[in-house]
């Protein structure tokens, strides 16, 4: 109290408007530095209540460890790195995949880092660069390649790491994909149960792994089930989505156009719609689309389209989990997972 009656405060605010430390904690908490440092780190000889104390006017002062001092006394950054390219799918991959992870890590120590990068330049360069500074303790990528020189390089350097997708290497590694081999031969199996028999197939970039298991499935299925491709040409899923509506329009004006189109990647689905429109062609009329999507809005605009969902929300989950488990020393043998397709409710199912 001040001579007048009123409280002292002038020392806590001036200590309050600065980055809170442990230092701070103890001062509002009348506590020592050492034994706020425990409780906030659940040590078994700290009291529950203690504890609670602690997180709580931690909680209100926005406390967060400072990274250096971690890192200086323990090794770790506590930083989990999402390599992304940007030039995923359009529709939703990259929110869905930041969220499903962050929803892992919420409530850890563990803070989510997203390092965007191009696969037109060298995919090494981020990886180096996250070995060489050390700014990680473990690293998420995707678009994985059969032989990816990516997974090579961390496995060298013993840096934990997860893959969205799998390698076809001698290096077991964790990893969570998506089963394009069996979406493509059921895709096959449901256009030619509608009768359609001349197929066209727009996949992703030979690069990819996701391209062999797709193209596995697609040439399965019309071998299974008695169906024909009708070629593609060099047009991908990579492709910009004006040069893919002006192909699939020429495609349906040529002499023998497809009467099925299986699609990897839900906005190209649109460009091609777009493209057959333009070609006079009504789908579910002239021409059924089977094609997979990373979240649920092709019903919407056409609800002719049979759809299958890949859930990259919780494939972020997966990876976040796999992840953490591999830092904390788990076998990778044992931390692998594909899942399976799951049809949309809006369309019929397989």
């Amino acid at each position: 109290m001040d001579d007048s009656g009123r409280p002292r405060t002038g020392g806590m605010q001036e200590t309050v408007r600065e980055r809170p430390t442990l230092k701070t904690i103890a001062y509002m908490t009348g506590l020592g530095i050492t034994t706020v440092s425990r409780a906030l780190k659940d040590a078994p000889d700290i009291g529950t209540d203690t504890k609670e104390r602690v997180r709580l006017v931690a909680k209100q002062l926005g406390y967060q460890p400072n990274r250096a001092g971690v890192r200086l006394r323990t090794g770790k950054t506590n930083v989990i790195a999402l390599v992304l390219s940007i030039d995923e799918e359009l529709m939703g991959f990259t929110s869905a995949m930041v969220h499903g992870i962050s929803e892992v890590l919420g409530g850890t120590q563990y803070h989510l880092v997203v390092t965007p990068h191009s696969f037109q330049k060298d995919p090494m360069v981020p990886v180096r660069y996250i070995l060489d500074t050390g700014s990680a303790d473990g690293v998420i990528i995707s678009r994985i390649e059969p032989d990816d020189s990516r997974v090579r390089l961390m496995t060298e350097r013993n840096l934990p790491f997860v893959t969205h997708g799998r390698t076809d290497m001698d290096i077991v590694h964790p990893y969570y994909d998506y089963d394009n081999e069996a979406y493509a031969y059921q895709a096959v199996q449901k256009l030619v149960e509608k009768g359609r028999r001349r197929l066209a197939f727009l996949a992703p970039q030979s690069r990819f792994s996701f391209y062999i298991h797709s193209r596995v499935g697609f040439e399965k299925g019309l071998a299974d089930f008695g169906a024909t491709e009708v070629p593609m040409g060099r047009v991908t899923s990579e492709t910009a989505l004006d040069d893919v509506r002006l192909h699939a329009e020429r495609l349906m004006r040529s002499a023998e156009p497809p009467d099925g189109i299986v699609s990897i990647s839900g906005s190209s689905s649109i460009a091609l719609i777009a493209g057959l429109e333009a070609a006079g062609k009504q789908l579910g009329t002239d021409v059924d689309m089977v094609s997979k999507q990373s979240a649920e809005f092709l019903n919407w605009i056409r609800p002719e389209i049979y759809t299958v969902n890949e859930d990259i929300r919780a494939a972020g989950r997966e990876l976040a989990k796999a992840l953490m488990a591999r830092i904390d020393g788990v076998a990778p043998e044992l931390l692998q997972g594909v899942a399976q397709p799951v049809w949309s409710r809006r369309g019929p199912k397989i």
